[in-house]
């Protein structure tokens, strides 16, 4: 069953020593699976316009290389990303256990972010702080 995406105001401190949760590197970067939706990895970019910055969240998965789902909009937001992860839901209906891969950004930690992912039987995997080869394939993937 796939959810669609609710974002309630329950928001993270950005206080001082506020901790975030962080979810385990299941990956450690083995980038190997064997068929399509088992590992997605995700990131966020942003994109010169002529009108100012646009941000991009791409899902992409890892075995064919194929962008799964994205959403672009003027503002990082765990609702951005939460698009792209719905849009990746919808059109790939993954089976349960697939592993969702990401950096520890404030959209990825977001309580909405991990409740979609929970719900949908995704296991949450994050890189190690300040190592962005733990998500090579998506971080490479923006530099084409």
């Amino acid at each position: 069953m796939i959810w669609q995406p609710e974002f309630t105001d329950k928001t993270l401190s950005r206080k001082p020593g506020a901790v975030q949760p962080v979810a385990p590197n299941l990956l450690n970067q083995t980038f190997a699976p064997t068929a399509p939706n088992q590992v997605w990895v995700a990131d966020l970019t942003y994109v010169a316009t002529q009108e100012g910055w646009l941000y991009l969240a791409g899902i992409k998965d890892v075995y064919t290389c194929e962008i799964v789902g994205y959403a672009m909009g003027e503002r990082m937001t765990k609702e951005l990303t939460g698009k792209a992860l719905f849009m990746a839901l919808r059109s790939q209906r993954p089976p349960a256990g697939l592993i969702h891969h990401s950096d520890r950004g404030s959209q990825y930690c977001a309580y909405d972010y991990r409740v979609i992912q929970e719900q949908s039987g995704l296991k949450t995997s994050m890189s190690r702080k300040g190592h962005c080869y733990d998500n090579a394939p998506m971080e490479s993937f923006w530099e084409r």
